[in-house]
């Protein structure tokens, strides 16, 4: 399943912190009075390199600057070495795999620490200038630092708000300890197959503070620096501390062969490959592709299948207009090709501890880690009761209906549902949420929810709606979730 119109995190570890902008920044900005504005040589803020080992190098420097009669670089007030208070004393944290904490937000506000509020603050400020503070963020680090060009694609990405959702993430979250430290550790183990190292944080920092520092000037003072520096120190040391530990025990990517490339519809493919090395994952999980025809771009795909005894992965890709990844997947991939293959992310996986019983919704490519949890079950033996309504707007775009069938007579536990929106043939109709609803109710069960975010969101007000508890809901959040992707 193409996971980016799916369950994929859009700011996830195998996609950049900071998403380069369709366009490469120039050092000249046009103003809103149609003026010219210079970029400066260096932003307000230094950000001092990050991480324990980035911590001793940067006091050695200092150091030797002293000696040699040079003070080292100024900086705000910066958070020690030890954690903040802020990320000692979290609020409680939703279910693994639950929807983003948006619930909890009303409370964490009440009680926020005075960095969060701050944070806060300059992100409500910056809002309707999204687009020309991440362009300026990155004319700044390109500028600054053109070395740091080659670790992004040659053709940049349309996606030019990531940098805004992944910060809008995490500082929503810089009092929820368990989540931000989880998500800033995936992103951190990702970013190994880009090549960043602890060295590029700094830079990345600075440019950061150097774009907010121009559009959230209204609300920008020394406290407000002081903040995201402190913040930002503790994103990047998680990020660095993450990378380090997954260095240790995998590779930044694996190289996978394409054994299989079975079409399904004129549009979507199955391609299973086969990794070079032991490639550990979960079912419900997904990780990140990238082919031999766009170096350096790389998208979301859940995996089709729970871990299997031949090693071998599945993955099912629907090509979507201009996708380059998805075209190049299903209509130029063929058995013998080599990809590359990031590690696995998503948390979207079953609690064997409990025998409660599964309601799994999927729509599209969104059946694809449905299928795989399933078989989770099956590999597990508890003969719990599953629920699988599975969706597509028309009958030729249940694309793995027999597959789904097939598993059901095999297992009278399962129960399989086709939901066709438009003019069915022996499938239900109407809108997916609304017929999974009329089935209720479905307070008993832990619900999986995999498709497009629409469907999703959708999915949850039903199923809440109806009774369920929020925290029984399991997806990818909702915020690493995008309309379309390739």
């Amino acid at each position: 399943m193409d996971a980016l119109t799916t369950n994929s995190a859009e700011t996830d570890p195998n996609r950049g912190w900071f998403t380069p902008p369709e366009r490469e920044p120039e050092a000249r900005e046009e103003t809103a009075e149609g003026g010219e504005s210079e970029i400066p040589s260096r932003s307000p803020a230094a950000i001092r390199p990050v991480g324990r080992a980035a911590t001793r190098k940067q006091r050695a420097q200092d150091e030797a600057e002293e000696r040699a009669g040079r003070p080292p670089d100024t900086v705000p007030p910066a958070a020690p070495e030890s954690t903040p208070a802020y990320l000692t004393d979290p609020d409680p944290d939703p279910a693994p795999g639950a929807a983003h904490p948006s619930t909890q937000q009303a409370a964490q506000t009440s009680a926020a620490s005075p960095d969060a509020l701050l944070i806060r603050r300059t992100m409500e400020e910056i809002g309707p200038v999204a687009d020309r503070t991440t362009s300026y963020f990155y004319a700044l680090l390109f500028i600054r630092h053109p070395e740091l060009r080659e670790l992004f694609p040659a053709a940049m990405d349309a996606q030019r708000d990531r940098i805004l959702k992944a910060l809008l993430t995490a500082a929503d979250n810089i009092d929820n300890t368990e989540y931000l430290v989880e998500y800033l550790s995936n992103l951190g183990r990702g970013h190994r197959k880009y090549g960043t190292r602890p060295e590029h944080y700094p830079a990345v920092g600075e440019a950061l503070i150097g774009a907010l520092t121009r559009y959230a000037a209204a609300v920008w003072d020394p406290l407000t620096e002081a903040a995201w520096v402190r913040a930002y120190t503790v994103i990047s040391q998680v990020m660095i501390d993450a990378a380090a530990a997954d260095e240790r025990r995998a590779p930044p990517w694996w190289q996978a062969e394409i054994v299989s490339h079975e079409p399904r519809t004129p549009d979507i493919a199955v391609v299973t490959v086969r990794p070079d090395q032991p490639y550990p994952f979960l079912a419900g999980q997904y990780t990140s592709l990238e082919t031999p025809w766009w170096p350096r771009v790389w998208r979301h795909y859940s995996f089709a299948s729970a871990p299997r005894s031949d090693g071998l992965l599945s993955f099912h890709v629907k090509a979507v207009p201009a996708g380059w990844v998805s075209n190049a997947l299903v209509h130029r991939a063929r058995p013998g090709d080599v990809i590359r293959l990031g590690p696995p992310a998503g948390s979207m996986v079953i609690d064997h501890t409990t025998d409660s019983g599964l309601l799994c919704v999927g729509g599209g490519t969104g059946i694809a880690p449905i299928k795989a949890l399933v078989e989770d079950v099956v590999e597990h033996g508890r003969k719990r009761s599953v629920e699988v309504f599975y969706g597509a707007r028309h009958d030729h775009d249940l694309y793995d209906l027999d597959t789904m069938l097939r598993l059901r007579d095999e297992h009278p536990w399962l129960s399989v549902r086709p939901v066709v929106a438009d003019t069915p043939a022996g499938s239900l109709s109407g809108p997916l949420p609304d017929i999974v609803r009329q089935y209720g109710p479905w307070e008993r069960y832990d619900a999986y929810l995999s498709g497009p975010p629409g469907m999703i969101r959708s999915s949850m007000d039903a199923l809440v709606g109806g009774g369920m508890p929020s925290h029984r809901i399991r997806h990818d959040a909702l915020e690493e979730l995008v309309a379309a992707g390739d």
